[in-house]
């Protein structure tokens, strides 16, 4: 035991003692992390200018102002992460002010009496955030309903005063608490996590009631297998829906599956993190590396022109 023990201060002792190589290196290497880390600055200083280009170039900036004052914290967006620091603030106000716009444009597409007191159902709502921002815009006279299989983020989303249900996107027909009617379903960034989203939207198609289903995703120029906990690492740790893309197709795949599974585009926007009208559209290279080009939406109406030739549904 004493020599166990003599044996682990002399470890513990000499433990901190840099070789000469290590000492001749180390202020070399004090330096290279800290070029790393302004070279890192720098780029996502960038990156922020253009999302601010992009948003004042597709008309959002007015929009992304306004959303800021009604919800002025989106710390808690999420549930499996805090959104902080500036790029991710901006990132995440610039995608909303895209999200609530399409949402808009949909709202205005309903008729008279229905844009009086429209009922919208938010499917794969992660906080409630989006339905506050309509609350207001709208003028309060919204009726909601969110859905998350996430038991925490339904917690929050009913902490703010709105309904929710807890159940898998897939199976939200087979909710007791769910009576398959909405004048607008919304689902932002959600059917890209989906392990099957054909057979969501055709459920959706021919099990709901509805005038409009408005649905954004991931902007892809090449369709991809997303994945990424197995694609860029050896990770054996579980990971959870709300962190995982499955499916990250482009806008053509994507319209491709919609009018399959039983709907016809009314409306489909590319928004994209960079303009498109200065130099900083270079920016689009950086911006597929480190992220996607941007989001995809469309507003749907349900037709079932091609779904109703496909036999074996």
């Amino acid at each position: 035991m004493k020599f166990a023990m003599k044996k682990f201060h002399l470890v513990s002792k000499y433990a901190n003692y840099l070789t000469w190589d290590e000492k001749q290196n180390a202020p070399f290497k004090g330096k290279q992390m800290m070029l790393k880390e302004t070279i890192k600055r720098i780029v996502y200083k960038f990156l922020q200018y253009s999302m601010y280009s992009a948003i004042k170039e597709q008309n959002l900036l007015e929009l992304k102002n306004r959303l800021t004052k009604i919800v002025p914290d989106l710390s808690e967006q999420y549930t499996s992460h805090k959104i902080e620091g500036s790029y991710l603030l901006d990132k995440m106000r610039s995608q909303h002010s895209f999200q609530i716009s399409l949402a808009q444009d949909a709202i205005s597409l309903l008729n008279s009496k229905k844009r009086e007191n429209p009922t919208i159902v938010d499917i794969g709502d992660s906080s409630g955030t989006h339905l506050q921002y309509l609350q207001v815009i709208e003028g309060g006279n919204i009726r909601t309903t969110s859905v998350n299989l996430d038991p925490d983020a339904i917690q929050k989303i009913r902490d703010k005063g709105f309904e929710a249900i807890e159940t898998r996107a897939e199976l939200l027909h087979d909710h007791p608490d769910f009576n398959g009617q909405a004048d607008i379903f919304l689902s932002f960034q959600m059917v890209e996590h989906l392990l099957d989203p054909i057979n969501f939207l055709h459920s959706m198609a021919t099990k709901s009631k509805c005038d409009y289903f408005v649905i954004t995703v991931p902007y892809l120029n090449r369709s991809r297998v997303g994945l990424p906990q197995i694609r860029y690492k050896d990770d054996k740790r579980p990971f959870k829906a709300e962190t995982t893309h499955i499916f990250e197709l482009s806008p053509d795949d994507w319209n491709l599956i919609f009018k399959f599974s039983g709907w016809k585009i009314i409306k489909s926007v590319r928004y994209t993190q960079y303009p498109k009208k200065n130099p900083l559209t270079l920016l689009r290279y950086l911006w597929r590396r480190i992220d996607f080009d941007g989001f995809y939406g469309v507003i749907l109406q349900k037709d079932d022109s091609f779904s109703k030739q496909y036999k074996d549904w």
